[in-house]
């Protein structure tokens, strides 16, 4: 079986990139995980995985008769993961498109794929893994301007027939604020609330760290939390064949 999620917001600095590695780690308690990040332009995931003196990244494999995909996977924290580079000539050089062949090639031997997103929806590389993906987490703040950056999400995701896996709710400060923001949540956002994550100095420290969350502090409140988000996503069984040939045949689209 393999499903593909991606992992959105529709705004910067929601903590997108430590909730991939946070649900990628604890999926991989019960299933084979690939992570990719998939922003292409912003990529920033090889930092918190350990990962930022790799010779191979996904922008040398994106590129006119670039490197083989499997020379940009890295065995990490459980997972396999696939960093993206930094540079900008990397960004300009690399096709987009080619983010297809990568995730159908990726499909055919893991059971979980996860699509670390563009935090905007302001090209065709950043929409693209919304795109590709059977269903996206969208990933939230509290507050009333991240619900309507993520509402932009799910609807640019359903008008592609991506589904809505549910919401995370991130760096949350006010238990009781969240509460009333969730409720609202759930009258125009289709698929459960997964979690509210505390605020957390730890998550900060493992950025600094060069670690995922539940590697650098697995017993703290928002790495519990994580875990309980990923104990409500139920991967479906899609055909691994079935599944890449969806990939590779997908429309690059336009950004909305």
């Amino acid at each position: 079986m393999v499903e593909a999620f991606a992992v959105a917001s529709g705004k910067g600095g929601t903590g997108k990139t430590t909730s991939t590695l946070a649900l990628g780690m604890a999926l991989a308690n019960d299933h084979d995980v690939t992570v990719i990040d998939a922003d292409t332009g912003m990529a920033n995931l090889l930092f918190h995985a350990g990962l930022a003196d790799v010779e191979t990244t996904l922008h040398d494999v994106l590129v006119e008769g670039g490197a083989p995909v499997s020379d940009a996977v890295y065995d990490r924290f459980g997972m396999q993961v696939v960093p993206c580079g930094t540079s900008l000539s990397g960004f300009s050089a690399c096709d987009p498109a080619q983010l297809r062949e990568v995730v159908a090639t990726l499909a055919a031997d893991t059971d979980v794929i996860l699509l670390d997103s563009a935090a905007t929806l302001a090209s065709r590389s950043a929409v693209l893994p919304v795109v590709l993906a059977d269903r996206v987490v969208v990933v939230l703040e509290p507050t009333i301007p991240a619900l309507s950056d993520g509402l932009k999400v799910q609807e640019y995701a359903t008008s592609y027939g991506t589904g809505v896996a549910g919401q995370v709710f991130n760096k949350v400060r006010d238990p009781e604020a969240v509460d009333r923001i969730a409720e609202k949540a759930g009258r125009y956002f289709e698929g459960p609330t997964l979690a509210t994550v505390p605020d957390s100095d730890r998550a900060r420290e493992a950025r600094r760290a060069g670690e995922p969350l539940l590697a650098h502090a697995p017993d703290c409140a928002a790495a519990e939390a994580f875990r309980e988000a990923a104990d409500r996503l139920t991967v479906r069984d899609g055909g691994p064949e079935a599944v890449a040939d969806r990939f590779r045949s997908a429309v690059v689209p336009d950004p909305p």
